[in-house]
């Protein structure tokens, strides 16, 4: 029997629950996924089950874990989530917090919907493209300080900071900004990794049912 649950939302919608998901699997923890589709308003559902009414949210072995980046942080118990020196654990750790915390025009204009048709040139504000700016900053900053030796941002190992920008790296594939040959490199390497492989498998079997017509419309 598992040892919890996590309850995650819409995969093909829901950037936080990926984030939560791949931290959880990547530890390894004996849980359950339960997936609560997505709706247009207040989602009574997921209300019900969460202690913050949002996604994703982790029972493990009698712990309570909600908010992704914390998810992350207890996960690192379990796993090497982090980069193991010192300078290079506290740089992803503050490069996961402000994804966790910003780029606010950038989840507005261009929401993650996986392999959405039609959306290649869409939600290119300028705040969006301000924030998609800063993101190649830090994507190139710390490939070039600390991701020798591999594909993602701190080299051979798909941490916590790479499950962190998972979704932005969806919602360039299905907007497809422009960007630059090294964040490209990065999308693609993030979109096959086995885990986010699987999470785009597990989205494409959810139920036409589920999908919302705010995130599918032109």
């Amino acid at each position: 029997m598992a040892k919890g649950r996590l309850v995650i939302g819409t995969r093909r919608y829901s950037s936080w629950s990926l984030r939560g998901w791949l931290a959880v699997r990547l530890a390894e923890l004996d849980v359950e996924d339960v997936v609560i589709p997505i709706a247009p308003g207040p989602t009574s559902a997921i209300a019900a089950a969460t202690p913050a009414g949002l996604v994703p949210y982790l029972e493990h072995d009698g712990a309570q874990i909600w908010e992704s980046i914390a998810i992350c942080e207890y996960c690192a118990e379990f796993a090497p989530l982090w980069p193991s020196e010192r300078r290079a654990r506290a740089w992803a750790r503050a490069i996961a917090a402000e994804m966790h915390a910003g780029f606010r025009a950038l989840r507005m204009a261009m929401p993650m919907v996986l392999d959405r048709e039609g959306a290649a040139g869409r939600g290119r504000t300028p705040d969006c493209l301000a924030d998609i700016a800063r993101i190649e900053t830090i994507w190139s900053e710390t490939r070039a300080a600390y991701g020798a030796g591999g594909s993602y941002l701190f080299g051979a190992d798909f941490g916590a900071a790479d499950a962190m920008f998972a979704p932005v790296t969806a919602r360039f594939l299905t907007y497809a900004p422009e960007l630059s040959p090294l964040a490209r490199a990065y999308c693609d390497a993030v979109r096959t990794h086995p885990l986010v492989a699987r999470w785009y498998e597990l989205a494409a079997a959810e139920p036409l049912a589920w999908r919302l017509e705010k995130y599918e419309a032109a």
